[in-house]
């Protein structure tokens, strides 16, 4: 019980912590508070997030924000088709004073890296990419390179302008733990940005900045997620979630069992910014369709009539009756 209590404790430290670096991100970007909740969660999850979104909706503010918070080495890699994997991972130099090579590390050392428009890189760049991104590791000439324990990818892609990009493929997408779209803001939010930028009173700069939490903060907090509490009948309800990909006219190719993982996870992580240690159907129905839209192939039909991943994930979570 005292073991409860304490743990009670610790969270409401976390919520003040995670609160204010929601306020410090609201500060600097209007509205997307969503997308905010949603990318903190996969970072707390240890998973990467493909955020999707047209020129200008702030996709790189907002990862360069959150790695200024979190206190974070941050790094960022704009994808072209003449990227090589080199010049993601690193190479090794000749060292003419020790007579032996050294490793110089590429831009893919960080905690999180922001890789800007993933699908202008040829496969061989995205391979090597999605390679770290599972192994979480480097290899060079026989030799491995570990990452932090925070290492994330942010990666982006524009759904518009697809001449001389290269689609990233379907079985690769689902080493993403969410896929994210970020939406044009309303009227009232983008009249709040022509306000700031106008006044400049309220527009805070990045560099003003200061950490809300550290990074051995954030780690800890990822380690209470073994503690999160979900009841039987929630782990039924993911797996339910998860079948009816399967069984679904509209659906070609469903959700492997990896989706179920990665929804637990995130609903855990949802749950724990949320300032609880136990999870609630409205968790699983928030985190579900960022984690399946991604994961799923529909049939020719449904590409037809004008049905969307999104769409379909949607209609699949509403078949499956919410436990009481």
């Amino acid at each position: 019980m005292e073991e409860n209590i304490e743990r009670r404790v610790d969270l409401t430290l976390f919520s003040e912590k995670i609160q204010e670096l929601k306020d410090q991100i609201a500060s600097v970007i209007v509205g997307q508070e969503q997308m905010v909740d949603l990318v903190l969660t996969a970072i707390l999850a240890n998973g990467h997030v493909l955020i999707e979104g047209v020129p200008g909706v702030a996709k790189t503010l907002l990862a360069r924000l959150v790695a200024r918070l979190i206190d974070a080495d941050f790094s960022r890699i704009q994808f072209t088709p003449d990227l090589m994997p080199s010049d993601v991972l690193g190479t090794t130099v000749f060292n003419m004073k020790t007579n032996d090579f050294d490793f110089h590390r590429g831009p893919i050392f960080a905690d999180i890296v922001l890789v800007d428009e993933i699908n202008r890189a040829p496969a061989k760049t995205q391979a090597a990419l999605f390679e770290v991104m599972e192994e979480r590791q480097v290899s060079i000439d026989g030799m491995t390179y570990p990452m932090g324990e925070l290492y994330t990818i942010l990666a982006t892609q524009n759904p518009v302008e697809q001449e001389g990009t290269y689609k990233l493929p379907e079985a690769q997408l689902d080493r993403f733990l969410m896929k994210i779209t970020m939406d044009y803001p309303t009227l009232d939010e983008e009249i709040n940005i022509l306000k700031r930028h106008h006044t400049n009173a309220t527009f805070v700069k990045l560099e003003d900045i200061d950490s809300t939490i550290t990074k051995e903060e954030f780690l800890s907090l990822r380690k209470l997620m073994n503690q999160v509490f979900i009841d039987h009948t929630l782990l039924q309800y993911i797996a339910m979630i998860v079948q009816q990909t399967r069984t679904s006219k509209a659906v070609y190719l469903g959700a492997s069992p990896r989706a179920s993982v990665a929804m637990l996870q995130t609903s855990k992580a949802y749950a724990l910014l949320q300032g609880r240690d136990f999870i609630t159907p409205e968790d699983i129905k928030f985190v579900a369709p960022y984690v399946l839209q991604h994961r799923l192939i529909l049939t020719a039909e449904a590409e037809m009539e004008g049905y969307s991943p999104v769409k379909v994930t949607q209609r699949l979570i509403d078949k499956v009756e919410v436990p009481k």
